[in-house]
């Protein structure tokens, strides 16, 4: 790579170990209203709630839209969002020796506002792009691309944690390398499309980063 000066990182999955708690959120509206897609909820992973909405919810009307949206944000209030081991550990060591990192997120401005209330990240980051910064959402590179902006670095200087499919997709569409997160989806299932796969970050030295740099 030509000199990695950033890594970017999802937020749920990667650095707060949220996405079961979604898992039962979204059965409990696929049994609501009936929807068929035997791919839900899992397809919804790293997909922003506009496009949720949009593309499984406007079927029914506005009023179903906003119901849907105020439960969601109902359930994130009463959330607790658990840390992947070794996430702050890991940031912290990063930030240490100067790299750059950033926060590229599907969710909103809101429920990041709840997460940096309940969790260590606050202060964490160089840049922070969420789903109210953009118009494409993930599998497109767009949000990955304006963090690299924001950070005036190369897309191929920028090293990418994803979980999801979606994500994966994005930052590899991004021209970033991706390490691939097990905790949402089977290392089987992630490895040909990630540079790496790791449990989580658990004893991820200084050093393992530079390897994945090069």
């Amino acid at each position: 790579m030509n000199g990695v000066r950033a890594a970017l990182f999802d937020l749920d999955g990667v650095l707060i170990d949220t996405e079961p708690l979604y898992d039962k959120f979204w059965i409990e509206k696929k049994k609501e209203y009936g929807i068929e897609d035997e791919r839900f909820p899992g397809i919804l992973k790293g997909v922003p709630m506009f496009t949720i909405l949009e593309r499984y919810f406007s079927r029914y009307g506005k009023a179903v839209e906003d119901k849907v949206l105020a439960d969601s944000i109902a359930y994130e209030n009463r959330m607790d969002f658990p840390m992947i081991n070794g996430a702050v550990d890991f940031l912290k060591l990063l930030r240490k020796h100067n790299i750059k990192t950033g926060l590229v997120t599907s969710s909103d401005d809101k429920k990041l506002q709840l997460v940096m209330a309940k969790t260590p990240l606050e202060g964490m980051f160089d840049t922070i792009v969420t789903a109210d910064r953009i118009t494409e959402g993930k599998p497109a590179p767009m949000c990955y691309l304006l963090a690299a902006e924001d950070l005036q670095v190369l897309p191929e200087q920028c090293l990418v944690f994803e979980d999801s499919f979606s994500g994966i997709a994005s930052g590899n569409n991004a021209g970033m390398r991706v390490i691939g997160l097990s905790t949402t989806n089977p290392e089987e299932e992630i490895k040909d499309s990630v540079y790496r796969v790791i449990p989580d970050f658990s004893g991820v030295t200084f050093e393992k980063y530079r390897e994945w740099s090069l």
